[in-house]
């Protein structure tokens, strides 16, 4: 089994793919659809748009939150076509592996030249 930074690892080098074939200034949805084939190709076991209940008061709700991508039941990625990273978005990935009991967060902003200045790392 690999290890969260080897499957980190190949997550990334997955969005560089996709990044290098499409370029920037697309919807979301299309680099996650592509993202998530680039990572099925490698034989990873991938959830897409999973539901993210909230505990309130000992009661499960669904609040409507997604996950982008969840691979291997342990990596959240958070994907973004945005100008501009904001401190909310990084909160929000935090927010995400609190709430799932999750350990690593990649946070990935497709709409930038260089994809290395749209990649953020989180452990919680």
């Amino acid at each position: 089994m690999k290890t969260l930074n080897a499957i980190s690892y190949d997550i990334i080098g997955c969005a560089y793919k996709v990044h290098s074939e499409l370029g920037p200034g697309l919807l979301e949805s299309t680099y996650e659809t592509c993202l998530y084939y680039e990572l099925l190709q490698m034989g990873y076991s991938i959830s897409r748009q999973q539901a993210l209940p909230i505990i309130y008061k000992e009661q499960k709700l669904d609040a409507g939150y997604r996950i982008d991508l969840l691979v291997e039941n342990s990596i959240i990625v958070e994907l973004k076509s945005v100008d501009t990273i904001i401190p909310i978005f990084e909160a929000q990935l935090l927010t995400y592996l609190k709430l799932a009991h999750k350990k690593l967060g990649l946070l990935i902003n497709f709409n930038v030249c260089d994809l290395k200045q749209g990649i953020i790392r989180k452990i919680l």
